[in-house]
């Protein structure tokens, strides 16, 4: 079982920058991935990192905005998102994946998901 917690959201300015972070507690061997609702559809996924945080995958809609990593010693992933748009505005979640397929960031592959943390971007 693995619990996740996430925290970080608010309210930005387009163009600024939000750190979201997800604490995970319980067997903390998976690989980790964020994920948002898009418009008609459930859960898109944005970015995802494996066991080790030496591999990393992203959405086209985040490389070279947003940043996944890990801190294994305090047991919690990281999303830093930066040059934010309104379109970003979303909860995002926080998800773990025991699956070795991880990276191909489908909800599927992704057997916890956190509570959500609100990110609204807006003048």
């Amino acid at each position: 079982q693995v619990k996740l917690v996430e925290t970080g959201g608010g309210l930005v300015q387009p163009g600024g920058s939000l750190r979201l972070s997800c604490a995970a507690s319980g067997r903390t061997d998976s690989a980790m991935g964020w994920f948002r609702p898009a418009p008609g559809k459930e859960r898109e996924f944005v970015a995802a990192i494996s066991v080790s945080g030496g591999s990393m995958n992203y959405a086209a809609s985040a490389k070279g905005r947003f940043t996944i990593s890990r801190d294994n010693a305090k047991n919690t992933v990281y999303l830093q998102m930066n040059s934010l748009k309104p379109e970003d505005t979303a909860i995002y979640y926080c998800a773990a994946s025991l699956s070795r397929i991880w990276y191909e960031g489908r909800r599927a592959v992704y057997d916890y998901w956190g509570q959500g943390t609100q990110v609204t971007v807006s003048s």
